[in-house]
């Protein structure tokens, strides 16, 4: 089954709604963004969120931030993963002794194999430690949250080496045809799923269901 994760979360109440709608992961915006979130904020969710049974992971996304903060927010709001969406090393996620979730940014540049390559050197570097690959769109100056597809047909042969989550442009309309194309582990969605900058609850069950269809349909 698709795992499915939310991103951009900054509310309680949509933490928790989206919560019973059945997604697997909760992203936490702790980078400059309209959608970070405070120390109290994620606090608040994450103490939610583990109150309910069976409810979803909680992911803390980090833009380029010194590991020690990174380390600090983790353990003071209990974040179960973290995910570095900005430019650091692979050396760097060897710093962080938590479940990793690395973006890897994509553009008609790079060759799947290129990718590939690059992915490889990262689940060695990374064998001890639990870690998901997460595809997105590279866009100038962007780290996540562009509302901006790439080429699907490139991220296919990569989700066929290694477990992926698949990002960038995702809405409700097309997450199905994203995923009978690339068979991901995971899909990732945020901007596809709001209205004017809210995050828009109708949006996020139409996206899940439509998700859902598509591994039905296998």
């Amino acid at each position: 089954m698709t795992r499915i994760k939310i991103c951009g979360i900054r509310e309680e109440t949509h933490a928790l709604t989206v919560a019973e709608a059945g997604v697997d992961f909760i992203g936490l915006v702790f980078a400059s963004s309209p959608r970070q979130v405070t120390l109290t904020q994620a606090k608040r969710i994450v103490s939610a969120l583990k109150k309910s049974k069976g409810g979803p992971e909680t992911v803390g996304v980090f833009v380029n931030t010194p590991a020690s903060r990174v380390k600090k927010i983790a353990d003071s709001c209990q974040l179960d993963w973290i995910q570095l969406s900005g430019d650091e090393p692979w050396e760097y996620c060897r710093e962080l002794a938590m479940p990793i979730i690395k973006v890897i940014r994509v553009s008609r540049n790079y060759k799947p194999e290129q990718i590939c390559a690059n992915l490889a050197y990262g689940t060695n570097l990374l064998a001890n430690r639990k870690h998901i690959f997460l595809l997105d769109s590279n866009v100038r100056d962007k780290y996540g949250g562009t509302g901006k597809a790439f080429d699907w047909n490139m991220a296919k042969p990569i989700a066929e080496q290694f477990p992926v989550i698949v990002a960038g442009g995702l809405t409700p309309d097309n997450v199905t045809e994203a995923i009978k194309t690339i068979l991901p582990w995971g899909v990732d969605v945020s901007s596809g799923v709001e209205t004017r900058g809210t995050k828009d609850m109708t949006k996020i069950r139409k996206f899940i269901e439509a998700a859902r269809r598509a591994d039905e349909q296998g």
